[in-house]
């Protein structure tokens, strides 16, 4: 399909060959975000223990107060001090993508939504209410008030 006049590769044409035979990317990172290092050092999944490079791990924290409201109400009321406020843990999660996908801490999206990289919303709590009935709401368990 030539015509006379363009000059001929001698390879015949690997540099077309090479871009038909490139393989479809289903994510612009390739699903990690390694960029322009070689290797990455894993980490262990949280929940299964797999071996992970740690860019590819879908890592997540979980904020949690180190006593449970009923203890809380004790301790306070035990206290002398009026204003102590009871530190927080703070762990880190790190999941293979399975694990995370099977826990629901990120989801499948279609073609279109994978585009999309800002985060999803969050939930916005009434006052006096906590994180499960929120969610129990969300899902139309509870009725709203």
């Amino acid at each position: 399909s030539r015509t006379e006049n363009h000059w001929i590769c001698p390879k015949k044409c690997l540099h077309d060959q090479e871009e038909a035979r490139k393989m479809t990317q289903k994510r612009r990172n390739n699903g990690r975000s390694k960029h322009g290092r070689g290797h990455v050092n894993p980490v262990r999944c949280s929940n299964c223990g797999r071996c992970v490079p740690k860019d590819k791990a879908i890592k997540r924290f979980i904020v949690r107060n180190i006593i449970e409201m009923a203890a809380q109400r004790d301790i306070k009321e035990a206290s002398i001090y009026d204003s102590y406020v009871l530190p927080k843990l703070y762990i880190k999660m790190q999941y293979c993508v399975s694990c995370a996908i099977h826990s629901r801490v990120v989801r499948v999206r279609s073609r279109e939504d994978r585009r999309n990289r800002e985060p999803p919303q969050r939930l916005k709590r009434k006052e006096g209410e906590g994180a499960g009935m929120a969610l129990a709401r969300k899902a139309g368990a509870v009725p709203a008030r």
